[in-house]
């Protein structure tokens, strides 16, 4: 699949806008009436936008399967988050996956991954489909004064400078292209997509609707301030130049924004009896009214018949469960999937301490209190908690933290795909943000640590009178593991690629960990887009 020819996704765009092929779209308050073929042939750019949004849950037209949007990738695997949490966990420390030998995994599980990997091609192709959808959209819906365009512009202009945020991110130097053209894509350095975004997300911060001013789901410019504040956080990566106190600066607006909060309230279930921590209330199923949703500043929305998908939130909670599990923690779902994703021993470590004791468990109660945190959402009974042998299914706790249970105890749509919304962006980040940062810049204070310390308090863990950077690497992994975003975490503190001090099972392929080299931290591009597209250069090393 050649997306650096861009006529091809011209087509593809067109196609999908004049045809009327949005026969799926997203839920709830982002839900538009879908194209008719036979009443218009007309451009809908209601459904355009539509699908924008829904190009982080869905793989095509038709549901799960079917009218795919990737041609040469497997649909069930084509989801953006499915794709970006393989590349984000599956190469860590936290995650590993049971069908080691399927293809494209054990690239991912070792770090041997190259440019024909399925994943890392797949997720670079599920971008520029992206991006090429709104600048489509942006070339074609113009200016006309009205807030709703403005901000429907500014949304689809975040959107592409998110995705080109992650092709910085994990590619580091790709394609560029900022309309629908003929002309092949431009290559860009790691720096030049830095001073995009950076531009980019300035511009929208000014254009987005204020806080909480935007329908659920949509976004609004505390959005922009903290992909601002992740730039920031991340600019000595990207650029060699540290912007400790911008990233301080933009936290700070994401904290202080007056609408967004930590959701610090837990929850009964009334017809179960089951207690819902703080934390566990942000990835329910009723995650978007019980209180959680003003922790999500970009809610990717899932509903168990409308969004149907074999990624996302989907993904999370069926690859985790198996029966056995839902009988003391129900998943509240089929478990058809039967735990293939699995904890590695090194997360629980961060947890417990290396060789501290862990309890075996199917009690979420129990585990909790005995981590200290009520972020430690494991199932250890029947488990080991290191893998050693990555055929023993038995090896490697499970995570019980993603569900499609309501606080409320009420019934979800379906219990084969769920509705528990995926929080790709909460308030939570812009804590850890500052407090790195402001650590980083002028070491242990008492801001960095008042702001860990409500990290902290909603988990009922211990708080500390001061925190170093070694703690603030830790404090990433307690409160977003198995949220896609620890690869980025490990590269900025060293501990990723090109290093020996920190280790974990099957890191570089062996069970007790090796070095691979420092070019892994970021991705390759394609050798098909390199065929066709001249202009480009493969990463170095590979």
């Amino acid at each position: 699949m050649n997306l650096n020819n861009i006529k091809s996704l011209l087509s593809a765009a067109l196609l999908l806008v004049a045809a009327g092929t949005f026969t799926t779209s997203c839920v709830k308050d982002l839900d538009v009436d879908p194209i008719n073929p036979q009443q218009t042939m007309e451009a809908d750019y209601d459904a355009l936008f539509n699908k924008i949004y829904a190009s982080f849950a869905l793989t095509g037209q038709e549901g799960p399967h079917g009218n795919k949007d990737l041609t040469s990738f497997d649909e069930g695997q084509s989801d953006f988050y499915r794709m970006f949490w393989y590349m984000n966990e599956f190469t860590t420390d936290e995650a590993h996956w049971i069908w080691a030998t399927d293809a494209g995994v054990p690239d991912v599980l070792h770090n041997t991954y190259g440019a024909t990997n399925d994943f890392s091609m797949g997720l670079y192709y599920r971008c520029y489909f992206t991006i090429t959808l709104c600048n489509f959209y942006l070339d074609e819906v113009a200016d006309d004064g009205t807030e709703e365009t403005k901000h429907r512009r500014a949304e689809v202009r975040f959107i592409r400078a998110l995705n080109y945020y992650y092709m910085m991110d994990m590619y580091g130097n790709a394609a560029f292209i900022e309309h629908v053209s003929s002309e092949k894509a431009v290559y860009y350095t790691r720096s030049e997509f830095f001073n995009y975004v950076e531009s980019e997300l300035k511009t929208c911060e000014a254009e987005l609707a204020d806080a909480g001013k935007n329908t659920y789901g949509r976004v609004d410019k505390v959005a922009a301030e903290m992909l601002l504040a992740r730039l920031y956080l991340n600019a000595e990566v990207y650029t060699g130049s540290a912007q400790w106190q911008n990233a301080m600066d933009y936290a700070e607006k994401v904290i202080n924004n007056g609408y967004y909060k930590l959701n610090t309230k837990g929850a009964t279930n009334p017809v179960t009896g089951e207690t819902y921590s703080a934390y566990q209330m942000l990835f329910l199923a009723d995650n978007d009214t019980n209180g959680a949703q003003y922790e999500a500043i970009l809610p990717v929305l899932f509903d168990g018949l409308k969004t149907q998908s074999h990624g996302g939130m989907n993904f999370l909670v069926l690859s985790c469960y198996s029966s056995e599990m839902s009988e003391s923690v129900p998943s509240g779902t089929d478990n058809s999937w039967g735990k293939c994703t699995r904890v590695r021993g090194k997360l629980i470590d961060t947890f417990f301490g290396e060789g501290g004791e862990a309890p075996e468990t199917d009690n979420v109660g129990v585990m909790t209190k005995a981590a200290g945190d009520d972020r430690a959402l494991f199932y250890s009974k029947g488990y080991t908690r290191y893998i050693l042998d990555e055929s023993e299914k038995e090896q490697g706790y499970s995570c019980v933290k993603f569900r499609n249970v309501r606080s409320d105890g009420k019934a979800t749509a379906a219990i084969v795909k769920v509705d528990t919304d995926l929080p790709f962006m909460r308030v939570a980040e812009a804590y850890l943000t500052y407090a790195e940062a402001s650590i980083r810049l002028s070491g242990p204070n008492a801001k960095a640590t008042e702001y860990i310390n409500k990290l902290r308090e909603r988990a009922n863990a211990m708080q500390e009178s001061s925190y170093e950077l070694k703690d603030v690497i830790k404090e990433w992994s307690k409160e977003f593991w198995f949220e896609g975003r620890r690869r980025m975490d490990l590269v900025r503190f060293g501990m990723y690629g090109g290093q020996s001090a920190y280790k974990w099972e099957f890191m570089g392929g062996l069970p007790a960990g090796t070095q691979f080299p420092a070019y892994r931290n970021i991705y390759p591009l394609p050798d098909n887009d390199l065929t066709n597209n001249e202009n480009l250069k493969q990463n170095e090393g590979y």
